[in-house]
C-alpha cells in the first residue's frame, strides 16, 4: 500500500511542480511521478529528513516535495538549455 501512496503522491507533487515551473504541457504522467518522487527526495535531503516514505499525510512533506520537484525541474531546464524537456 505504501508504494501506491508514494506513486500517487509523486504524481500530485510532480503535477503541481510542473504547473509552478510552466512545464506541464511538456511533461506526461510518468515524468510527473518521477519528478514528484525524486523531487521529494531532494527536498527531504535539503531539510535533512532523507527518504521518509511513510504512508501518513503530512502537509509539510507535501510542501517540501513540491519545492524539491521545482528544484529538479529547474535543474533539468537549465541543463537542457532551451530545448523541450521532460524530467
Amino acid at each position: 500500500m505504501g508504494l501506491i501512496i508514494t506513486i500517487l503522491a509523486g504524481a500530485l507533487i510532480g503535477w503541481i511542480a510542473s504547473k509552478i515551473m510552466g512545464t506541464d504541457a511538456q511533461m506526461g504522467a510518468l515524468a510527473n511521478i518521477v519528478a514528484g518522487i525524486v523531487g521529494s527526495a531532494i527536498g527531504g535531503f535539503i531539510i535533512g529528513q532523507g527518504f521518509n516514505l511513510n504512508a501518513s499525510f503530512n502537509p509539510i512533506q507535501l510542501i517540501v516535495g513540491i519545492v524539491g520537484a521545482c528544484i529538479l525541474i529547474g535543474i533539468v531546464k537549465l541543463l537542457m538549455g532551451g530545448r523541450r524537456s521532460a524530467v
